[in-house]
């Protein structure tokens, strides 16, 4: 049995809490969250035994293995450091931090204590994206030419998951003083993944960052809202193709929707998430001239959380991990210095 704790009660710590809670040979024993009334009522909800407000106190116990840490971006560094140090295996949520620094150094310290560590890279999930990787690697695509792929929200014109103008859950995602590096590192992280993971690293970028206006002289209460809400960026990948990414909140129309587009000078490949998890369109072969379009269907891949639990018990760390989230966080910074000093950044390979 692996006993796993989760460091965090927030919306999304009860994606884990129920994720981990399906796993076979896993038991959730403990949760931390600094509102000690958060953390019970969490506890309560996913029948967790413990709940903590001392983080120290709760990753002092030889009984845990493992942690999922579930806290905002800011707090990712200090507290998987923590628990790295206390000899703990980790799965962090994205973006690992909030600058390529910290984000080397916990990838240094998790590989220097031999912990599995994993990226909660959630797109990862889609047995599409897996698929297209193998096309692309096998050659099907040909060379590599253009890339498209888009990540769209809605969150700031559509109530369906609530007001954002009212919910501190949405709020901080707004304001830079409370620790967002707004869509380019909330969820800008996600679409950099899935469009580099099966075309390849992107060895250069040109970003282009909004904060559109929101309310009177935009805050609300203490949230001063300042972070980015758009961003556009034009890379290059490592390979040569040319590639145009997108990230927004005012996707009106799209609650969540994730697409990618990958054209070869053989053939191409489109990936739509909000079609199919284990679907993917090809253009290949006697295809290509007619410009015809055919479906496939991706075998099935593991959870990444099952992935991670995998990891523990194999001893083989699996990807994404913590020097995947840092390679990821250099980009991120690259976007914001690019945008700051507009103009285009080439990246160490």
């Amino acid at each position: 049995m692996i006993r796993l704790a989760i460091i965090g009660a927030g919306s999304m710590a009860g994606e884990h809490a129920k994720h981990f809670g399906r796993l076979h040979g896993v038991e959730v024993v403990a949760v931390c969250d600094l509102d000690g009334d958060r953390a019970r009522a969490f506890a309560d909800t996913y029948g967790i035994p413990e709940a903590y407000t001392d983080l120290e106190a709760m990753l002092a116990r030889d009984d845990i293995d493992a942690v999922s840490n579930v806290t905002t971006d800011a707090a990712h560094k200090a507290t998987s450091l923590a628990a790295i140090a206390s000899g703990k295996h980790i799965l962090c949520e994205k973006p690992l931090a909030t600058n390529a620094a910290d984000a080397e150094a916990m990838a240094a310290a998790a590989r220097e204590a031999g912990v599995i560590n994993m990226v909660n890279l959630s797109y990862r999930n889609a047995p599409a994206i897996h698929q297209a990787r193998e096309l692309i690697a096998a050659g099907a695509l040909g060379r590599i030419m253009h890339v498209d792929a888009s990540y769209r929200q809605s969150w700031l014109v559509s109530h369906a998951w609530g007001r954002w103008d009212q919910d501190s859950q949405w709020l901080w995602r707004l304001s830079e003083g409370h620790g967002s590096k707004g869509v380019l590192g909330d969820v800008g992280v996600h679409i950099l993944d899935f469009a580099s993971f099966p075309v390849g690293d992107i060895s250069a970028v040109n970003c282009k960052l909004k904060c559109f206006d929101k309310a009177p002289d935009n805050r609300i209460g203490d949230y001063r809202l300042d972070a980015n809400d758009s961003a556009l960026m034009r890379v290059e990948f490592a390979g040569g193709a040319l590639g145009t990414l997108q990230a927004t909140r005012w996707a009106t129309g799209h609650h969540n929707s994730l697409s990618l587009s990958v054209h070869g000078d053989r053939g191409a490949l489109r990936v739509d998430l909000d079609a199919a998890k284990d679907r993917l369109q090809v253009c290949l072969g006697e295809d290509v001239h007619p410009a015809r379009w055919r479906e496939v269907t991706a075998p099935d891949t593991p959870s990444l959380y099952r992935r991670f639990i995998a990891g523990i018990e194999s001893g083989h760390n699996d990807q994404p991990d913590f020097a995947r989230g840092a390679a990821l966080q250099r980009v991120l910074d690259a976007c914001f210095v690019s945008d700051a000093e507009d103009r285009s950044l080439a990246l160490a390979g």
